[in-house]
């Protein structure tokens, strides 16, 4: 009975198509930005899917960390597949539509993803934590067992409450305009286009990001208080160094994350500007992903091991 009213509160809406605009406001740089997003994409796939494999095809890399980094680089790949396909389709149609359903799937599932990468990433800084606070109790305290029901909860939690908001923005009444300016079903220009009153989507989608962001935050913050606690007690110099070196990719990708998320999604809706929240979108829905299996590669010595491995074994039987 619940999935029926809910369906029946969802095509209460008289539009039953949404029109994206896309980036039709720069007619004169399609062929540019569709070169450069498939780019984008490609480096995203192609990165983050050799990262999983590299991972799990290397059994010096089956650690916890290396756990979490291939579940991060699957949600990074699952995240801009919900909006870049469609996107680059789109250059193609000369009109943009995505019908109700559509539009609240993509939304619902983009903010599944990145509401997930917020508790894993918080699930990162816990074995960080343990890894430089309790050396030798390490394996014992994250065992697979543990990783394995802290990955799963970071799923249930981010699919939660992406449910949550999607289901406080679609049962909103749609009766027109039905135009998207926007190259996805993202949750400003979307609530823009709504006939009802929608403070109460905005106070649900406040409470929920709130809820999400601030509980990883303070995890984040907890971790990392006791993280550089146990790295001041190293007397070596170079210990340290090599100590803080171990956070400062995830350091890095929480900064991206949390700070885009936020500027997006925590604002009075009379601050949208919709010209330029494109730009930011571009930046946290594709750039983000590509980015993050970048800056956990570069600077991480056994993840360079392991690709020089699989580049000798190809020279061999090559």
């Amino acid at each position: 009975m619940g999935n029926v009213s809910t369906a029946k509160a969802w095509n209460s809406s008289s539009v039953t198509t949404f029109i994206l605009l896309g980036f039709a406001d720069l007619p004169e740089f399609q062929g540019l930005l569709f070169v450069t997003f498939l780019g984008i994409y490609l480096v995203t796939l192609t990165w983050n899917l050799a990262l999983i494999f590299l991972i799990r095809g290397d059994i010096r890399l089956h650690t916890p960390m290396y756990f979490f980094l291939s579940n991060l680089s699957f949600i990074d790949v699952c995240y801009s597949s919900t909006v870049a396909p469609k996107m680059l389709a789109d250059f193609f149609q000369e009109l943009k539509t995505i019908s109700f359903l559509g539009c609240a799937a993509q939304f619902f599932f983009f903010v599944a993803m990145g509401l997930t990468e917020c508790f894993l990433l918080s699930a990162m800084a816990y074995d960080r934590y343990v890894a430089l606070s309790r050396p030798l109790l390490y394996t014992a305290t994250m065992s697979h067992g543990l990783c394995t029901r802290l990955v799963v909860g970071a799923y249930v939690g981010g699919f939660l409450s992406a449910l949550i908001q999607a289901s406080s923005l679609f049962q909103l009444h749609f009766c027109g305009p039905n135009t998207i300016n926007h190259f996805f079903c993202d949750l400003p220009p979307v609530l823009a286009l709504s006939c009802s009153d929608t403070f109460p989507s905005q106070l649900v989608n406040f409470l929920v990001v709130v809820t999400v962001g601030g509980t990883s935050f303070l995890i984040l913050l907890l971790s990392y208080s006791y993280i550089v606690a146990a790295v001041l007690k190293i007397r070596s110099g170079e210990g340290r160094r090599k100590a803080f070196n171990t956070c400062t990719a995830h350091l890095t990708v929480v900064a991206l994350l949390f700070g885009t998320a936020l500027f997006m999604y925590l604002r009075p809706s009379s601050s949208y500007a919709l010209g330029r929240d494109k730009v930011v979108s571009v930046f946290y829905s594709l750039v983000i992903p590509m980015l993050n299996p970048l800056i956990y590669s570069s600077r991480n010595r056994e993840i360079k091991d392991a690709l020089w491995k699989v580049v000798e074994k190809k020279k061999v039987f090559s």
